[in-house]
């Protein structure tokens, strides 16, 4: 038994190794079969072997990679979309698989279809293995502009510029994303930049000029604005800014000319309209058309009832139409406006001795007048404030007009409105000797005062 023995082990020994040989062969065999390529064969024989794999393993990498690249080069997404997605599942936490590329054409495959939420995840995904991919930060640096999450958009699209300085559409929305943050200088370089590769993107143009608006560049803003007056997109808004500068600037005339072809254009939304016409009629206003301001402003109440202050408006402007003088008193030049005061004060008190000492104009806000007026009773000086408003006027300007009232050793003031005053205007001048005259009183004064001024002249 003891001769026996060492055969024995070496029995066993061989037969062990028979087994261990077998075994490794087979594991080789079945390796080789999984991880075959499929890279070596034209597009049919890729796709059969692709799918019949897939029939057999819904998630092998190889054949969803496959797949995925035929449809990405095709730009089929969907079919792109639903393979980068499985093979995205698969390659997670994997690092023989490429979960990046996985990750990247998974969401730029969705956003090519419009699906952002997906698209977002599957960039954010891919963004976390790698942070300087130019694809990836571009296209996720738009998501982020889309979803109006304006400081990250930034942060992407400035990396994919640094990657690609020469790619218009990132600097297309990096810039008016620092626009959408008040960053207005670093707007203009980026988008000056994507203008220049591309000139015919007249946003960018558009956004350009407001950069130069808000800049204070007023010149170069409207150079742009009336540039795009005639853009069958953009002309509207572009007349509505250039006549606003012009409205500003008060140069009536070609406010008016901006609004009205800016109103020409065929399809004008209707909010940019009524804006447009609600500026027309502020320019119409200024430039002392009264009557065509309440002609534009009927057809914006026709439109929107109670739009703005139209209503109003309307009243007042109805109202000023149909009366001379007090178009001159709230609208009329400065000469004219002092003028109309000088009358006032004159016709102030009947059958007195009154001698304008001194006028003072604040502005277009308010003209001050002082007399010496003389009775057969009494005799003193008197400053009169005549505010040009026609709304509420409150404690501080009556405040204002006490301390003038000191300076000048006047003995009472009067104070004209075309308005109203506060409940705490009124209260302060309750102890002083101020006279508080509201619209009711000057609407009489102005009523009557040509023919006062006429017989003053008689006497």
């Amino acid at each position: 038994m003891q001769a026996l023995l060492p055969i024995i082990i070496v029995v066993i020994v061989l037969a062990f190794g028979i087994i261990v040989v077998g075994a490794a062969g087979t594991k080789r065999k079945d390796s080789g079969h999984r991880g075959k390529k499929l890279k070596a064969k034209d597009r049919s024989q890729v796709l059969k072997e692709a799918n019949r794999r897939l029939a057999t393993n819904p998630k092998d990498p190889e054949a969803l990679a496959a797949i995925g690249e035929i449809a990405w080069e095709e730009q089929d997404w969907e079919r792109a979309l639903k393979h980068y997605e499985l093979l995205s599942e698969v390659a997670a936490g994997n690092p023989e698989l490429d979960e990046f590329t996985a990750n990247m054409r998974h969401g730029i495959a969705a956003l090519r279809l419009n699906r952002f939420d997906e698209a977002y995840k599957g960039l954010a995904i891919a963004r976390t293995i790698k942070q300087d991919s130019f694809d990836v930060n571009f296209n996720l640096g738009y998501l982020e502009f889309q979803r109006r999450q304006y400081e990250r958009a930034v942060t992407l699209l400035k990396a994919a510029a640094g990657a690609n300085g020469e790619h218009a559409m990132t600097l297309r929305y990096l810039g008016h994303a620092f626009f959408k943050t008040k960053a207005y200088k670093e707007a203009l370089s980026a988008l000056r930049r994507a203008v220049d590769i591309e000139p015919d993107d007249k946003e960018s143009l558009f956004a350009i000029a407001e950069c130069y608006y808000e800049l204070g560049n007023l010149d170069q803003s409207l150079k742009i604005f009336t540039h795009l007056r005639a853009d069958p997109a953009l002309g509207p808004q572009a007349a509505l800014f250039a006549g606003t500068v012009h409205l500003n600037q008060r140069l009536f005339d070609k406010a008016i000319q901006d609004f009205e072809i800016g109103l020409k254009h065929a399809d004008v939304k209707i909010e940019t309209s009524v804006e447009l016409k609600y500026r027309l009629s502020a320019a119409y206003l200024k430039g002392n058309e009264i009557g065509k301001a309440v002609v534009v402003l009927n057809e914006i109440q026709s439109i929107y009832p109670n739009y703005k202050d139209v209503p109003a408006l309307l009243g007042q402007f109805k109202e000023l139409n149909s009366n001379r003088n007090l178009q001159t008193y709230l609208l009329g030049s400065t000469s004219e406006f002092v003028t109309l005061c000088r009358k006032i004060v004159l016709s102030y008190f009947p059958k007195a001795k009154v001698k304008v000492t001194d006028i003072s104009v604040q502005k277009n806000d308010w003209a001050d007048v002082l007399a010496e007026v003389e009775t057969s009773k009494w005799s003193d000086i008197i400053l009169f404030r005549f505010i040009r408003s026609g709304g509420v006027v409150g404690e501080l300007s009556v405040r204002d007009f006490h301390a003038r009232l000191k300076d000048l050793k006047a003995g009472k003031g009067y104070c004209i409105s075309g308005g109203t005053y506060t409940d705490e205007a009124k209260k302060f001048v309750e102890a002083r000797l101020i006279d508080l005259i509201e619209k009711p009183t000057l609407m009489n004064m102005l009523n009557t005062i040509d023919s006062r001024a006429r017989g003053i002249l008689a006497e």
